[in-house]
């Protein structure tokens, strides 16, 4: 009986192609609209967290600053023995940590300078965060501990400042804290970037480079905040209310004195907000399925009035009123189901064109593929209710002699 309904359907709707193409047209703007916001929504959260991946998920920023307001005290910095005694307390449970210290500086090789933000680190810093050697070696801990002038560059900038990758060998000059000497370049490695990168990061930023961190502590000591990198598998927020209270201890301070900014909250937040937007767009987005349901009203209540001699026929042929009403159903949902097919295969090429144009990768998860198909066919069965209960309803005496 389905299946006949079904063929009755489809017949009927091959018999008025045009108007059922204009009654879907609702339904496909609808879907197709919701599948790419959602598909485009979802991509971005996948490039935000694997830019995220590329940083460290366990990574985190941990630093003093008094919440009364008061000044800040000299023992609220940190000192590199501070940041060796952190690593024995935590001992496993830290997998890296620094003084998190950066500079920016101009390298100068002959008549060419480039900007470069160097980032100072320890030997095991590769344990964390991949570095992609593709000529010489990395810093190793005779570099740390001699505090010698050895640099490891990115392959763009040493191809800037030397005019070739292979700068390994080669010296540079650099005037960090107000004190001019020439760097060796120890290594060159390569920055791969993800779509994400490649397509927002622009040309103009600075290039980057690693150092020895004993080299950019050192005039001093004195640290304002430290890089702290956790066991992977570690909870955070435990790992945090550890952690904190240790440093408010060590530092005689208040828990709320002590700030630690983790990449795991941010994420969670970001992801939220992202998350919070796509669905508040999509929901914007569907109400054209509303639109679209009212037409489906509309174009059945049209063809109920058309075929009412064939429903009076029906009816004297022995269907009974809720064969009638199946039938009705039945086209109505083939009709929206078809729209949003056609919905989820527009929004989706639309979406996966983009991609290929941008040279990005796109997520378009198949279960919002046959959530969507699924909610467009009952937009057809919800709003067919009423021209198939009219329908239905008729007077089979008063159907035959319709005109």
């Amino acid at each position: 009986m389905l299946f006949e309904n079904m063929t009755m359907a489809v017949h009927a709707i091959k018999a008025n192609k045009m108007r059922s193409l204009l009654t879907m047209l609702g339904i496909i703007i609808g879907i197709g609209s919701v599948i790419a916001i959602v598909s485009i929504g979802d991509t971005m959260r996948f490039m935000v967290s694997d830019l995220y991946k590329d940083v460290g998920t366990t990574l985190a920023y941990v630093y003093v600053w008094p919440t009364d307001g008061g000044e800040m005290r000299d023992s609220d910095y940190f000192s590199v023995d501070d940041i060796d005694r952190i690593k024995e307390v935590f001992g496993d449970e830290i997998s890296y940590i620094d003084s998190s210290s950066q500079q920016n500086v101009e390298a100068v090789f002959g008549r060419n300078k480039v900007q470069f933000q160097l980032e100072g680190i320890r030997a095991n810093y590769p344990d964390v965060h991949k570095i992609n050697i593709i000529y010489g070696r990395n810093l190793n801990e005779a570099d740390i501990k001699g505090r010698k002038n050895h640099v490891v560059l990115e392959a763009q900038g040493a191809k800037e400042l030397f005019g070739t990758e292979d700068a390994v060998g080669k010296s540079l000059r650099m005037t960090i804290y107000g004190d001019t000497d020439y760097y060796d370049v120890v290594g060159v490695y390569r920055k791969e970037k993800n779509p994400y990168q490649a397509l927002f990061g622009g040309s103009g930023e600075k290039k980057e480079g690693y150092m020895p961190e004993t080299l950019l502590v050192w005039p001093n000591d004195s640290i304002y905040n430290i890089r702290v990198y956790a066991k992977e598998g570690t909870n955070m927020d435990s790992f945090s209310e550890r952690f904190t209270k240790y440093i408010a201890n060590s530092k005689n301070r208040k828990k709320e004195d002590v700030t630690f900014y983790s990449v795991s909250s941010e994420m969670g937040n970001v992801d939220r907000v992202m998350g919070g937007l796509s669905a508040a767009v999509g929901g914007i987005a569907a109400i054209s399925l509303l639109v679209g349901g009212i037409g489906i009203m509309n174009i059945m209540l049209v063809s109920v009035t058309e075929r009412t001699r064939e429903i009076g026929i029906r009816k004297a042929l022995g269907a009974k009123t809720r064969d009638v009403m199946i039938q009705f159903l039945t086209e109505s949902a083939i009709l929206s189901a078809m729209g949003g097919i056609i919905g989820v295969l527009t929004g989706a090429g639309l979406v996966l064109l983009g991609g290929t144009l941008l040279g990005m990768p796109v997520v378009i998860k198949p279960l919002v593929i046959i959530v969507a198909v699924g909610f467009s066919a009952l937009v057809g069965v919800f709003f067919g209710i009423y021209p198939a209960s009219k329908a239905a309803g008729k007077d089979p005496i008063d159907a035959l002699r319709y005109e």
